[in-house]
């Protein structure tokens, strides 16, 4: 079956749409398509909105594919968009993949409302750093399946894991696709099996839309690479062991699992990741020498994001006492400040340990290293500049309020602000970045998604 003209009948999006538009849009296709479109109540947000689930076709395997699963990643929502509603018009395509089809477009509704400012643009790095939300691990969707592994045990799934959970447990899905992507770099993929028969064409997706490959380094240290690009799904049980082994120590994980892992306890499913950027800077597929080792790019590394969050800590320290449990912001900043200082020693030997890591590092690995790991760090900035907002604006909605509070508040907050500003200015002039049409993006995951579930259904590449 050729679904070549799936993918390029994906519209030019100019802007992401918010948790609002997107549940509007899946009424309006249930209402269009009611022979063939179901939307049901998936589960609830911890805020009280409802998570809607659209059903589609009624295929002889089980596909369920989940977007935003945390929530400053919204391109999957997009491509569910556009996936609904093709599956919904094109009877083709639908009867041909042999899929029921269990969509939801937002998993996370509460955290995306929270970076909904930046969804319309101007997509630069300042707006994107000054608007950027994402929760601690403990309140991912993504990392808050059960797990019991060694010392850990988690089993406090958040209610929109619970949805996720009750689906994976009535559909067992042969295909999970856990539509995420990253910020800047390039296309990298995540399969929970190995499938070589479908690299070529997964790296294909992206180069047929001039998107570059992320041939830097994975996102962790621990993380299985099956092909260039292409990676194992990632656990918590593999980052305990790392951990543990180059700490000496039982790791104090507070969060669970992800989605792939439990899937896999249910289910013989496999599960596609396809990690995309909104930024792209042509060093990150440059593998060309530089005039540094790896391990000196990986320790490079460690000393800027010591430094860094060092900054941030000192901030914080400010304003600690006026930080109120509810506010969303903080607890990603404070649960990496203290990730860094505490696994920094852990990165380092493992960087020193590791002969290979005294060749020459190639541009892309330097890159990631020094530049997109500056960017990431800036992500945590626009979050502490977000924490003393969200008290300013609670203390100035009280009728009596600590005058102190505001004031110090309001002190640091300016401080941040232009700590922000000075830093997104130095990163502009560091990186000589585009913003990746929304277009492009979308027609990857959706050609990416096509090709394993494809494969899935017949054991067979899709013709594209």
């Amino acid at each position: 079956m050729n679904f070549q003209s799936i993918v390029d009948q994906v519209p030019d999006y100019k802007a992401f749409l918010t948790v609002d538009e997107l549940d509007e849009s899946s009424r309006k296709l249930a209402e269009e398509y009611p022979d063939i479109v179901t939307v049901f109540e998936a589960g609830q947000s911890r805020e009280g909105h409802t998570i809607l689930g659209i059903k589609i076709g009624n295929g002889p395997k089980n596909a369920l594919c989940f977007a935003c699963p945390h929530p400053n990643e919204p391109i999957g929502a997009m491509t569910l968009e556009y996936f609904s509603r093709a599956l919904a018009e094109n009877d083709e395509l639908r009867e041909g993949l042999g899929f029921t089809w269990y969509l939801i477009k937002c998993i996370d509704p509460d955290g995306v409302r929270l970076n909904e400012n930046w969804f319309k643009g101007p997509f630069n790095v300042y707006t994107y750093t000054k608007n950027y939300y994402r929760p601690i691990g403990y309140e991912q969707v993504e990392w808050t399946f059960p797990i019991d592994y060694k010392e850990l045990h988690f089993h406090k799934p958040l209610p929109e894991t619970e949805a996720l959970m009750k689906l994976i447990q009535e559909t067992k899905p042969d295909f999970m696709y856990s539509l995420h992507n990253a910020g800047f770099g390039g296309t990298y993929w995540y399969l929970s099996q190995d499938l070589p028969e479908v690299y070529d064409s997964l790296r294909n997706s992206a180069v047929k839309q001039e998107i570059p490959l992320n041939l830097g380094e994975p996102e962790e240290p621990f993380i299985t690479k099956f092909s260039p690009a292409i990676f194992k799904t990632m656990n918590i049980g593999d980052a305990y062991d790392f951990t543990e082994k180059f700490t000496g120590e039982a790791p104090n994980f507070k969060n669970g699992t992800s989605s792939s892992d439990y899937a896999s306890t249910v289910t013989n499913c496999i599960t596609l990741l396809t990690e995309l950027p909104y930024f792209f800077d042509s060093r990150i597929e440059d593998m060309s020498e530089s005039d540094m080792t790896r391990q000196e790019a990986i320790l490079k590394n460690v000393e800027l994001s010591k430094a860094h969050f060092s900054r941030l800590d000192e901030l914080l320290n400010e304003v600690r006492t006026f930080v109120t449990n509810k506010n969303p912001f903080v607890k990603l900043v404070e649960e990496v400040i203290q990730y860094v200082r505490d696994g920094s020693e852990a990165k380092v030997k493992w960087a020193e340990s590791n002969p290979e890591f005294e060749k020459p590092a190639t541009i892309a690995e330097v890159f990631d290293n020094l530049y997109a790991a500056k960017f990431y760090n800036g992500l945590y900035l626009g979050l502490t500049v977000r924490t003393c907002e969200y008290e300013i604006e609670r203390l100035q909605e009280q009728e009596t309020r600590d005058e102190t509070a505001v004031r110090t508040l309001k002190e640091t907050h300016e401080k941040a602000e232009k700590f922000l500003k000075d830093y997104c200015d130095a990163l502009e002039s560091e990186l000589d970045y585009s913003f990746i049409p929304i277009q492009k993006l979308v027609r990857i995951q959706v050609e990416s998604g096509l090709i394993v579930a494809n494969y899935i259904g017949d054991g067979s590449l899709a013709s594209l």
